[in-house]
Parts: structure tokens; sequence; C-alpha cells
């Protein structure tokens, strides 16, 4: 008998599940409530998840400022002002500031074959995590297949739909938007890809392609960026993207 056909009250099973997965399952109890170790730590759990939606993006950060330099970052911000107009006004973190847009216009290569946007999202604690990994395997994939791939636009205050005023001013090919996502209890690092061929104002969700769960215990940078590459690669070939577009289901596992 297998250990996954196990009665689930035996202990050897009740450990086994517990290994296989970071949900909250046979913790335990101490009457009513959770045993103590069990308590403090989802407590710690939801602090962190509270720290990342409000924590700055600092590009000050050691490997981030080294990532800047090496780069050369373009920064840019929404109309949302401050973080708690963001998180109030889900509308304004859609769209670019005004002011912005002429500096991407000047500082930044229009037509690029994948553009790179940066975005803190709800979790600016995945973007530290996870970007000074992705990114440079991005970049590496990207200069290996001859794309060229523009300076990397780094959004304060950004929501998905940002990739469309992107698309608009610049006109990439590929838009890809590596964004923080809304943190659990499971971990507060964890990011998403948001991908779209040649967005534009009024596209939705169907038009773009996603995948989530980027950190260490879910889907690693290393496998996160073939998977990208072969989506952008998949769209160039099609001349779209959204639903129209499947990941090949091999890079999927």
């Amino acid at each position: 008998m297998t250990e996954l056909h196990r009665p689930l009250q035996e202990p050897a099973t009740r450990a086994w599940v517990r290994a296989t997965t970071p949900a909250r399952v046979f913790t335990g109890r101490a009457g009513t409530s959770y045993p103590t170790a069990a308590l403090l730590a989802l407590r710690a759990d939801h602090a962190a998840a509270r720290d990342a939606v409000t924590a700055p993006l600092d590009l000050d950060d050691p490997e981030l400022d080294e990532l800047s330099a090496r780069f050369s970052f373009v920064t840019a911000r929404t109309r949302a002002g401050t973080r708690a107009q963001y998180l109030r006004r889900p509308d304004l973190g859609r769209r670019l500031d005004p002011a912005c847009r002429e500096d991407l216009l000047a500082h930044c290569p229009a037509g690029a074959d994948l553009q790179i946007v940066i975005g803190d999202g709800l979790s600016a604690t995945a973007v530290h995590a996870q970007i000074p990994h992705l990114l440079p395997l991005l970049a590496r994939g990207c200069d290996e297949r001859g794309w060229s791939t523009g300076r990397p636009i780094v959004v304060h205050q950004c929501r998905v739909g940002v990739m469309n005023d992107v698309g608009e001013l610049l006109d990439p090919a590929v838009v890809v938007l590596l964004i923080g996502e809304r943190p659990g209890l499971a971990t507060a690092e964890s990011l998403s890809a948001y991908l779209a061929y040649r967005p534009r104002p009024g596209h939705t969700e169907a038009d773009r392609n996603l995948l989530s769960n980027i950190h260490r215990e879910g889907v690693p940078p290393e496998q996160a960026a073939l998977r990208i590459l072969a989506l952008a690669q998949a769209m160039r070939a099609a001349g779209r993207s959204g639903v129209a577009i499947k990941e090949p289901a091999a890079l999927e596992s």
C-alpha cells in the first residue's frame, strides 16, 4: 500500500502529507486552537504578508542596485500617487503617470522584440526575492534567440493593466510584466509573469497569458525563464496572445 492510500490517521501518512504541501493540514491542536508553534508560525506568515503589501520597492537594495546599473533600468510610476491610493484605487495603478510617458519615449527604444517591465504590484518583497535570479536568465535567453529587449522599465504602484500603456507607447512585439503577487500565508515572495502580444488600451485579461507562483517552492526562476521565453516565441509566431495561445504541456511539468 502506498503512502497516498494509507489511512490519513496514520502518523506516517500525516507526516508525508505535511512534507508535500505548505497548507496547514495535520498541524494538531491544543483544545480548540492550534498548538503554540503552529499558531506562532501562522501569525508570523500573516505579518509577512501584510508587510509585503505595504513595503516599498527599493532600487537602492544592493542586488537591485547592481541590476539597475547592469541593465540600465528606466523608472516610471502610475497615476496612483501613494501606496494608500494604489490599494484603494486599482484603476489608477493601471495607467502610467502622464509625466512618465514622455520619459519612456525619450529613454526607451521602440519596437523591441521583448520589452521587460518590472512592477511592485502587491508584493515588493517578491520583486526583491525573485528578480535578481530571473532577470539575468531572461536577458540571456533573449540574447541566445537574437531578440532585442530595450531597457527594462520599473513601474512603482503597478497593476497589470499598465502593460497596455507600455505597448501603446513603445510598440514592442511582446511585453512581459514581472509583478509581485498578492501574498498569502504560504509565501510573500511569489512573482507573476504576464505576457501580451502588442498590448493596447482596451485589451483585457483574455488578451494576456499568465505564469504565476514563481518562487523557490513553486516555479523556480530557471523553469520560469524557459516558460516565459517559450510563450513569447509562440506569441511572436502566431501574432497574438491570450486565450488563443496555449503553453506547451512539456514546459508546464
